[in-house]
């Protein structure tokens, strides 16, 4: 299931800037760069330092994300039957 970014405060999509995609607030730096920077390696220090974006910004991002995540996990197992309800 994909994130709701629109329930995130950080960021926004603006049609006809970077094509609509999730961007940082007021930047036009897609929310994607973030995290296929951190999966190549790099720390949330060195993406602040490459790209144009705050240490706020991109944890505000990654919280957004892991309670995202969380909830949809947490539905996922309310809808799940155990092994003890079979």
């Amino acid at each position: 299931m994909p994130l709701d970014w629109s329930q995130c405060s950080a960021v926004e999509s603006v049609p006809g800037r970077v094509g609509g995609a999730w961007v940082f607030r007021g930047t036009r730096m897609p929310v994607s760069t973030v995290f296929e920077n951190l999966e190549d390696g790099m720390t949330i220090q060195e993406v602040v330092e490459q790209f144009d974006v705050t240490s706020e910004q991109v944890k505000a991002v990654l919280e957004f994300a892991a309670r995202s995540l969380d909830a949809t996990r947490s539905i996922a197992d309310t809808h799940s039957p155990d092994a003890h309800s079979l």
